[in-house]
């Protein structure tokens, strides 16, 4: 049988007041409670803790010991609750995110701002990383939420939309087709194409989209990074397409986006955390501020 943390505490009291009036008084409790938690904490650690002759109470040799040891014990206790509530009242805590370089970039430096100026005792990290290693990342507890699109395989991961999105092709703003409002995939397969990693969720979507328009692409060069492709079109290496989200950035590049059809390509953006264990209160806080900014 274990002390509770109310016999500790009661020791503690009467320890401190030698007065079993004084110390139930403190801890609105009946003298009867008082002693009885006193002798169950003795018939556990093994002997008495206090002398009872004459009207005041004093510590045995034994309890002197333990006096120390429990009033420490209670200093630790009461801090670690403290320190949990400060964590779920988003008084102190800490957060970590990954995300994938075009959300971070483009959506996510707003939204940091807005949580800071809500939680400013919130630590926050960020790892802008490709949408495989976002998935990793939240897999293995590295981070405890991902910003990326819907992965195909969601095998102890939640998901969480916040926008469906569409593909834009992206061409210097001098090329011929510049000028479109709309283009199709069939328009990119007579150019010279920068593509995504092999491998790329993004890769997987544009090889797709290609073959469903019957076109086959005239692959360039592939790089791992959307704003490497970007600045590969800039100095007119070729045309390449990516999802909508990176716009801002393409045309601060100097780039064109223009929306591309036929066949659609509607990637889901969303949140992903893993499906068991749940979220810390600064996670959760995080969550509903990504939902309430998507409306």
């Amino acid at each position: 049988m274990s002390a509770t943390i109310k016999q500790l505490r009661a020791f503690v009291t009467v320890a401190a007041t030698r007065s079993l009036a004084d110390a139930s008084a403190e801890l609105h409790i009946s003298q009867p409670a008082l002693s009885i938690a006193i002798r169950n904490l003795e018939e556990i650690v093994g002997g008495p803790l206090f002398n009872r002759e004459g009207r005041q109470l004093t510590l045995t040799p034994e309890g002197e010991r333990f006096a120390a040891r429990a009033t420490q014990l209670l200093r630790n206790w009461d801090r670690s609750i403290e320190e949990m509530q400060r964590h779920f009242t988003l008084e102190r805590g800490h957060l970590t995110l990954a995300a994938i370089p075009a959300f971070a970039l483009n959506r996510l430096p707003p939204l940091l701002a807005e949580f800071h100026h809500r939680h400013p005792q919130v630590d926050l990290a960020l790892e802008d990383i490709v949408m495989e290693q976002v998935i990793q990342a939240v897999r293995n507890g590295r981070a405890e939420i991902g910003l990326t699109f819907r992965p195909d395989d969601l095998a102890g991961l939640e998901f969480t939309p916040l926008e469906k999105g569409e593909f834009h092709a992206v061409l210097p703003s001098d090329h011929p087709l510049a000028k479109r409002r709309q283009l199709q995939w069939a328009d990119l397969a007579t150019q010279p194409f920068v593509a995504m990693n092999h491998g790329s969720a993004v890769r997987r979507w544009t090889d797709q989209a290609f073959a469903d328009s019957g076109g086959e692409v005239r692959l360039l060069c592939e790089a791992y990074q959307l704003s490497t492709i970007g600045q590969l079109v800039k100095v007119g290496m070729g045309v390449s397409a990516m999802p909508s989200l990176c716009a801002p950035q393409m045309e601060e590049f100097g780039l064109r986006s223009i929306p591309l059809t036929a066949p659609a390509v509607t990637p889901q953006l969303g949140v992903i955390f893993r499906s068991l264990g749940g979220l810390s209160a600064p996670a959760q806080a995080f969550l509903k501020l990504l939902q309430d900014s998507a409306g």
